[in-house]
C-alpha cells in the first residue's frame, strides 16, 4: 500500500521494532497526527480470548474521563413517561414504533447510539437485521438498554464508549482527538485499559492481552508495552 509524504515523515519518527510506554506512545501518535482535520486517536487491543466461545467475549462500556471529542447522537426508543425523560435528558430522537419504517425502508441512520427501555425490546428486535451489522442494537451490558434512560444519555453524551471483540478478537475504540492533551488522552487511555482488565473472562487460559497499538486517523501505529498491564 503505498503512503502519501506526510504518512512516510510521521512513521521515521516511530520505531517499528520499539514497544513504547503509554505516555510515549501518546506523544508520538499526537506528534505524527498531521491531517488538517482533528483525528481521532483510537487504540486497537488484540486479545487471546476466542470469541467464537460465549464464555470467552469481552462487551461492556467506559465513560471516557475527557470524553471523546465527538459530539453523539442518542436515538432512544420509549413510551409513556420516558418519551419526556429522554427528551428532557437531550436525546436527539425519540420514539417507538413509528420509527420502525423509517430506519427499515427509508435507511434513516441519522444517530450514533441507540438506547431502548425494556419494554421496548420487542419493538427494536425488529431491527436487527439493520442495526445489528453496525454495532447499534442496545444492550444490557453496554448500558444501553435501561429503564434510567436519562442517566444512559447523559454518560453517553459524556463521552461513554461501547468496546467489544471484533471476528478477529481485536477491541477497536476511540480514546479522544489528536487536539486533546496528552494529559487527558493518558487518562482517557487508563480508564479504557483498566476496564479491558477488568473484563478478562474468567475462562481465558493464557495470555489475555497480546499488542496495544494506538493510532491517529491517518497517522501511523504505535506499539504499546503490554507487559505494563
Amino acid at each position: 500500500m503505498k503512503h502519501g509524504k506526510k504518512y512516510s515523515e510521521a512513521a521515521k519518527l516511530i520505531d517499528r521494532a520499539v514497544f513504547y510506554e503509554p505516555e510515549e506512545a501518546i506523544a508520538l501518535v499526537k506528534k505524527t497526527a498531521t491531517a488538517k482535520f482533528d483525528e481521532t486517536i483510537e487504540a486497537h487491543i488484540r486479545t487471546g480470548c476466542d470469541g467464537r466461545h460465549a464464555e470467552q467475549q469481552i462487551r461492556g462500556a467506559v465513560v471516557l474521563p475527557n470524553g471523546t471529542g465527538k459530539t453523539v447522537r442518542v436515538l432512544v426508543f420509549a413510551k409513556g413517561d420516558k418519551v419526556n425523560e429522554a427528551e428532557a435528558a437531550g436525546a436527539d430522537h425519540v420514539g417507538g414504533e413509528e420509527l420502525i419504517p423509517k430506519i427499515q425502508n427509508d435507511g434513516w441512520l441519522d444517530f450514533d447510539v441507540v438506547v431502548a427501555t425494556p419494554d421496548m425490546m420487542g419493538v427494536v428486535g425488529r431491527l436487527g437485521k439493520v442495526l445489528g451489522p453496525k454495532g447499534l442494537m442496545p444492550n444490557p451490558k453496554a448500558g444501553t438498554v435501561t429503564m434510567d434512560v436519562a442517566k444512559a444519555i447523559a454518560d453517553i453524551k459524556a463521552g461513554k464508549i461501547e468496546y467489544r471483540l471484533d471476528k478477529t478478537n481485536i477491541v477497536h475504540v476511540p480514546v479522544g482527538k489528536a487536539s486533546f492533551s496528552e494529559q487527558a488522552l493518558q487518562e482517557n487511555f487508563n480508564a479504557l485499559m483498566d476496564a479491558i482488565i477488568k473484563a478478562r473472562p474468567s475462562a481465558l487460559k493464557g495470555q489475555y492481552l497480546k499488542s496495544i497499538t494506538l493510532t491517529s486517523t491517518m497517522g501511523p501505529g504505535v506499539k504499546v508495552n503490554v507487559l505494563k498491564y
